[in-house]
């Protein structure tokens, strides 16, 4: 069973009706062939030292003061309703968007005590049926770098499950790196004392979910790790062909929230089947729910 001091902080990143497509800085799901190799080892001397915040001054402020003050209002607008958090879920779109939200998940992290952080990021860009890990030292972020923690990454390859992403495959995608800078800004107590262990997830069967979850298990028991799962939750219109509406809650964004809280009381009850089975019956695009589905299957 997931240990009972899990406590998952869940954003509510509400639709609003538009006639234009909502998530307009949604990048969909390209397939775009790009290597992904299981034999490299972070620290090999053919990798790569750092990963650039390639989405800064974009995405999110590239100014590191700018972007701390940003992060600390966004911070200081949440109550801490559910700390200290052991594994948290909050969105990945740029922080315009994102930001306010985002906040009230990590809002609930304490960290005094944690050594070490695992974020869990879907694949946008690649076609990936497992997991891999980064092939890089450090991950760079405006406000400071974090450095990855090059024994679990080498240990979970160890396993044969974990792949890991080339420079460009790691740059190109945002679900990992719109973390960093709110990982940076509420670990400030801690710098240099911990460090990252970033993940891409793939498009996993329930059954590698479950597999994936048992290979991390160990580590969520751990109360100094903490988990970070990146996602958004409903992309509604014809350009992401989903179209859903159940007209008895009402206008559509009223629909797609309730769709959306459906999910999340599914996910606060911690019940991967049921999830799975959400997902089976109303095909809601939620990005991050393989991530979501391999957190569930921890036990």
């Amino acid at each position: 069973m997931v240990p009972q001091a899990l406590a998952v902080s869940l954003c509510r990143n509400i639709l609003r009706e538009s006639s234009r497509s909502v998530f307009n800085y949604w990048t969909g799901t390209l397939l775009r062939a790009r290597f992904v190799s299981s034999r490299r080892r972070p620290g090999d001397s053919d990798a790569m030292s750092s990963r650039k915040a390639s989405h800064a001054g974009s995405w999110y402020e590239s100014q590191g003061n700018v972007l701390g003050k940003q992060l600390s209002d966004w911070l200081d607008a949440a109550s801490p309703t559910e700390s200290p958090a052991r594994a948290i879920i909050a969105p990945h779109a740029g922080y315009s968007y994102s930001g306010p939200c985002a906040g009230h998940a990590y809002r609930q992290i304490d960290p005094a005590k944690i050594k070490r952080v695992f974020i869990l990021g879907p694949s946008h860009h690649v076609h990936l049926s497992n997991c891999a890990v980064p092939g890089v030292q450090v991950y760079e972020t405006p406000i400071y770098h974090l450095p990855i923690d090059l024994a679990v990454v080498s240990e979970l390859q160890s396993t044969g499950h974990f792949g890991v992403m080339d420079l460009n495959t790691d740059e190109d995608e945002h679900s990992i790196e719109m973390h960093l800078p709110y990982i940076a800004q509420v670990m400030a107590s801690r710098k240099g004392n911990f460090k990252i262990v970033p993940i891409l997830v793939g498009g996993l069967t329930p059954e590698k979910e479950q597999l994936f979850g048992q290979l991390l298990s160990h580590y969520l028991a751990d109360p100094e790790n903490l988990f970070v799962v990146s996602s958004d939750f409903c992309h509604w219109g014809k350009r992401f062909q989903y179209t859903y509406h159940e007209k008895s809650h009402g206008a559509i964004h009223q629909s797609t929230e309730a769709l959306d809280r459906m999910g999340m009381e599914i996910i606060e009850k911690l019940q991967h089947m049921e999830f799975t089975q959400y997902l089976k019956k109303y095909r809601n695009t939620i990005c991050g729910r393989h991530a979501i589905g391999v957190l569930l299957s921890v036990s």
